[in-house]
């Protein structure tokens, strides 16, 4: 019946003159009825698209009776359109600027162009290979150049989409795919390719975090080596988390006795520190202590904390490590990771406390990981036979763990691994 009363008021529509009746014969073009047949919805169109293109191989026509091929069009080819017409058989088709004639099918014709605008304020991550466009990406838009670069950050100002993707408008230089683009910092994923193409040898445990985003990039990050004083680091963190639940104050005392250096766990005092090598009955303050550990990687200092606020490695302090390096640390062999490393500095470093801050400033500022950053560091060394270690924050605008074991290497290795990191992550 809605069609009936269509066609009954179609002439006042189409026509310039008053209408004089509503009973006057009139003949509907085959173009009219089509547009009467079909809705928005059909598979054809109604209106000349804007960029039309072949969304798959698309047949060419001599005539508009479609009843003879003269050749193809290739997909995500452009087409030049001259008119649209209804033929004799009333099926909508395109007459080219070649005079030729195609079906305006849209399962096979595509109209590239821009779809949809939205205003937004967001930094995103460009990725690697990406392609740089004057405009919103369709079909004749030309790529430019620019001096953007992979694993840096950018401002976007508008989101496009178009018929295939979306589009990111970069301030001030041009267009790039939401694909070639990354929502977070993706800068460790060029940490990675950096440490796989320079240092993946069988020596090293490296292992790096960006605390904010919680990416990871690393080297034989689980392979354990002898950890010497890094190991000192879990005894750190534990004495921080007794600090913290005031069982003790930094202004606390523990007395210097012989037990103190022959329990499960004591370091041999004939190593680094300035405190006495055999127990002389003084007592010394935790922040001393601390410090002591921190700075001067003193093995003495080390076992009065340990056998006090660990009470000698107990059965808590050992599950609570595990629970946080995430492997069980022997506390005799003290066979460890960078992994495992890196774990215990990060949760040294949410702890805020004195031991993060006795890391800062040590004797060995000038070696290893800090030697050349010009950036706060927090770290700790660990030196024994062959083995050269050094685990850190590194304290930039999206701080970061650094971890590197060595076998049968040095400080410059260190320090050089270290300098590469932070020229991509500073």
């Amino acid at each position: 019946m809605r069609k009936f009363l269509c066609l009954l008021l179609l002439p006042a529509f189409l026509s310039a003159n008053p209408i004089i009746s509503t009973e006057q014969d009139f003949k509907l073009t085959e173009e009219q009825k089509y547009q009467l047949t079909n809705t928005d919805y059909s598979n054809f169109y109604n209106a000349l698209p804007t960029n039309p293109n072949a969304k798959e191989i698309v047949s060419v026509f001599a005539t508009a009776k479609l009843d003879k091929v003269v050749g193809q069009i290739k997909p995500d080819t452009p087409i030049k359109i001259k008119e649209l017409q209804i033929n004799e058989d009333g099926i909508p088709v395109f007459k080219l600027n070649n005079n030729q004639f195609l079906v305006a099918d849209k399962r096979w014709i595509y109209d590239d162009q821009v779809l949809t605008v939205e205003n937004v304020e967001k930094i995103m991550w460009i990725k690697p290979d990406f392609s740089l466009y004057e405009q919103a990406y369709v079909n004749g838009v030309k790529k430019i150049t620019s001096n953007l670069s992979p694993y840096t950050p950018v401002k976007i100002s508008q989101i496009s989409q178009t018929s295939s993707n979306k589009y990111a408008k970069v301030d001030g230089k041009g267009w790039i795919s939401l694909d070639d683009l990354s929502e977070s910092d993706n800068r460790i994923e060029k940490v990675q390719d950096l440490l796989k193409s320079r240092y993946q040898k069988a020596n090293y445990s490296i292992y790096i975090k960006q605390i904010n985003t919680g990416k990871t990039a690393e080297i034989n990050a689980d392979n354990q080596m002898y950890a010497a004083s890094i190991a000192k680091l879990p005894i750190l963190y534990y004495a921080q988390e007794q600090l913290n639940q005031g069982n003790y104050q930094l202004s606390s005392s523990l007395k210097y006795i012989p037990e103190v250096n022959d329990y499960a766990g004591a370091y041999d005092t004939e190593g680094s520190g300035s405190l006495a090598k055999e127990s002389d009955n003084k007592s010394y303050g935790i922040q001393d202590l601390i410090n002591r550990i921190a700075k001067e990687s003193d093995n003495a200092a080390t076992n009065i904390l340990g056998y006090y606020v660990t009470n000698k490695s107990d059965k808590k302090y050992q599950e609570t490590i595990e629970k946080i390096a995430g492997k069980k640390w022997d506390v005799e062999e003290r066979n460890a990771s960078a992994r495992m490393a890196g774990n215990m500095m990060e949760a040294i470093y949410k702890q805020k406390g004195a031991v993060l801050e006795a890391l800062s400033q040590t004797n060995f500022d000038n070696q290893r990981i800090p030697k050349d950053l010009t950036v706060k560091v927090a770290h700790k060394i660990g030196d024994a036979y062959d083995f050269k270690h050094d685990v850190a924050l590194v304290y930039t605008d999206s701080p970061f763990i650094i971890s590197i074991f060595t076998n049968h290497s040095d400080y410059e290795t260190i320090s050089q691994i270290a300098n590469d990191v932070y020229g991509v992550l500073k």
